[in-house]
């Protein structure tokens, strides 16, 4: 069984035994169990030494699959009743920078529609840097490098799931009003708010997962090409900006996604498989 059947099992245990606690008022979750022994299921019929190709292929794609699946979940468990921290994050935002910068950022210290259309599609450009690197390493049968990439991303998601889940915060998105309409007045931007629309969950918002996983990809970026790498390096940092930019983060959300991108990195130092 490889790192990654492993790190999905503890994952799924844990989320199952939150499942159960929020049932009574939750009754869907009782889906979420179903699904869960299915993923159960999968894992150990995938450890068959005699699969064909169908069946490794499955091997090598079902955990992207499953962040897709387990992240629209974080909706499920945390609908209806749940305590959010906002409060807490916009306290915290105040002593820190002096202000809400999702807010002043656009809006008073730089006013731009360039600015709005290139960081609102690196915003949206998260998901091509997620998979770039992986697409990469599989391009070049650079197994090695494309498994470690995975994995650390998965476990840097998956740390990032668990707090959204315990101490969720729905951010500026939710919270604040919209920008003004001449701000959002472009295709990335439009882009990216149809996206939302249709598959936001509540209370994702600390640490920024897209952050912390985007680092997390750029460090496998970097072990494995670093011409790849040093692009990404430079995305990572344009979409650090963005979330906060764009509203969807605050401050806060992003910085506390640096430190779990660089906890990320230096882990990713250590895997074997």
């Amino acid at each position: 069984m490889r790192a990654v059947d492993k790190l999905i099992l503890v994952y799924v245990a844990i989320v199952s035994g939150l499942a159960l606690w929020r049932v009574q008022d939750h009754p869907a979750c009782w889906w979420l169990l179903a699904a869960h022994a299915l993923v159960v299921v999968l894992i150990f019929l995938l450890q068959r030494p005699d699969l064909g190709w169908v069946g490794k292929t499955v091997r090598e794609v079902y955990p992207v699959v499953l962040l897709i699946l387990f992240y629209s979940e974080i909706d499920i468990l945390n609908g209806g009743g749940i305590v959010i921290h906002d409060a807490t994050i916009q306290r915290w935002e105040l002593a820190l920078f002096g202000e809400q910068v999702s807010q002043t950022l656009w809006r008073d210290h730089f006013p731009s529609r360039v600015a709005s259309t290139v960081l609102h599609a690196v915003y949206w450009g998260y998901y091509v840097l997620l998979i770039a690197p992986i697409a990469w390493f599989a391009a070049r049968r650079d197994w090695f490098s494309l498994r470690r990439t995975m994995f650390v991303v998965i476990a840097t998601l998956f740390a990032c799931y668990l707090v959204f889940l315990t101490w969720p915060v729905v951010g500026p998105y939710y919270e604040f009003a919209r920008p003004d309409a001449w701000f959002l007045d472009n295709g990335p931007a439009r882009l990216v708010y149809a996206t939302l629309a249709s598959g936001s969950s509540y209370g994702a918002a600390f640490p920024s997962s897209h952050v912390a996983a985007t680092i997390a990809a750029t460090s496998g970026a970097w072990r494995g090409d670093r011409r790849l790498g040093a692009v990404m390096v430079v995305l990572a940092a344009m979409l650090t900006l963005s979330v906060v930019y764009c509203q969807m983060h605050y401050g806060m959300d992003a910085l506390t996604g640096v430190a779990v991108g660089a906890v990320a990195w230096w882990a990713g130092g250590k895997y074997k498989e």
